[in-house]
């Protein structure tokens, strides 16, 4: 059976890529995970009450874009976070964010652009859905570097204006996965400015908001609201997994202008998997929640200033503004991922498995992912496991 020439060239996914890796390898010490971004704090004392108060849901189907509730909910948040009030017709609920980055390219990007191939721009590295959602479209993915050199975001705006001219989506992720690094009000501006200027689309991935350092992070929702930015440019995605310690509950949304929401809408009224309606319940009660949300912010704070401590004076360190990963330099990410594991039974991710090469560069090769999930001491004991046994 012949399969699509357009994922021949795809690579295994970051962690069975890692498995493979390591796998086979017996680890240095006693295992301390800090690979996947699944967070450990725990999850708000409502959630079994409510699940068991609503266990009859589950013999029902449950609404495909949400309940009326739960959109309330959603658009209390955003109106309380962002100062912006969208109605139910631009909000829809997804399982998780990685669903809809996904579906939205193929909801959204049209077959071609200018009687061109289209042309979906994503940072690099980057969150891999984007690039199988670009691919599954038939369209160009064009990886963009964020680099130090340009504050770990993609510097779009230095693109050549007729590759621009092709592009329909553009993603962007803030704050960004793996660097940590925050989208300005400048930077969003120059992007809604860019996408008018070029006809595209922004997909932003924000599902790392609500963790940071010292300032809530803009998001594009209000930034488009300050300057007036045609709804349908923005495509905004949030999610409980980190907001609320839910990774397991597979519960997002997505919040796009009025034509756009139509076939968003429409695809996954054929293709969408609706979320149960006692998770929905439950993710009613998150929304409106804000103390568990800030309790467990408090905690990756503490985490963060441990690693300001722990890497203090190395060269290369950088402090992420958000989300909870470190993106720390190496001579070479593999090989420092199997020298933790076979010398301290450290486990992290290589930089490159979330990259791609391009011009025979990988941005991603010279750093090692490290996730600030665990508890604070046993994100003290890898971080300093790690510090001695790369830079010691």
């Amino acid at each position: 059976m012949a399969f699509p020439e357009r994922f021949s060239n795809l690579p295994d996914y970051a962690f069975p890529r890692l498995r493979k890796l390591v796998d086979h390898l017996k680890p240095g010490g006693a295992p301390i995970a800090m690979t996947i971004g699944e967070p450990k704090h725990a999850m708000p004392d409502f959630v079994g009450p409510i699940l068991a108060a609503n266990l009859d849901g589950f013999g029902v189907y449950p609404p495909n874009d949400g309940t009326p509730e739960l959109l309330a909910a959603i658009g209390g948040w955003l109106q309380r976070r962002y100062g912006v009030t969208l109605g139910e017709d631009r909000l829809m609920v997804l399982n998780g964010t990685r669903e809809g980055l996904f579906n939205a390219c193929i909801a959204l990007c049209p077959e071609t652009k200018r009687g061109k191939p289209p042309v979906v721009l994503m940072p690099n590295p980057f969150y891999q859905v984007y690039a199988v959602a670009a691919l599954t479209v038939g369209a160009e993915p064009v990886y963009v570097p964020a680099t130090a050199a340009t504050g770990h975001l993609p510097d779009y705006a230095g693109l050549p204006a007729e590759l621009l001219d092709r592009v329909t989506v553009a993603y962007i992720c803030s704050p960004a996965n793996p660097q940590g690094a925050v989208a300005s009000r400048d930077y969003w501006k120059t992007l809604l400015a860019l996408a008018e200027k070029h006809d595209f689309q922004i997909f932003a991935d924000e599902c790392y908001s609500e963790i940071w350092r010292s300032a809530p992070p803009p998001g594009i929702l209000e930034v488009a609201a300050e300057v007036g930015a045609d709804p349908e440019r923005v495509v905004a995605f949030h999610s409980l997994s980190k907001r609320s310690n839910l990774p397991g509950l597979r519960s997002g949304f997505v919040a796009a202008g009025p034509q756009s929401m139509l076939r968003l809408r429409k695809l996954r009224a054929f293709a969408g998997a609706p979320l149960p309606l006692p998770l929905q319940r439950v993710a009613e009660a998150a929304w409106n929640d804000e103390a568990h949300v800030a309790a467990s912010r408090a905690l990756y704070q503490q985490k963060f200033a441990l690693a300001d401590q722990i890497f203090a004076g190395m060269q290369g360190y950088q402090s992420p503004e958000g989300g909870f990963f470190l993106w720390l330099p190496v001579e070479d990410g593999e090989a420092a991922t199997l020298k933790l594991w076979t010398e301290t039974g450290v486990r992290v991710l290589p930089g490159a498995y979330l990259s791609r090469e391009v011009a025979g560069d990988n941005p991603g090769k010279p750093y090692i992912r490290v996730a600030l999930v665990a508890s604070k001491e046993e994100t003290e004991r890898g971080l300093q496991t790690l510090r001695d046994c790369l830079y010691g």
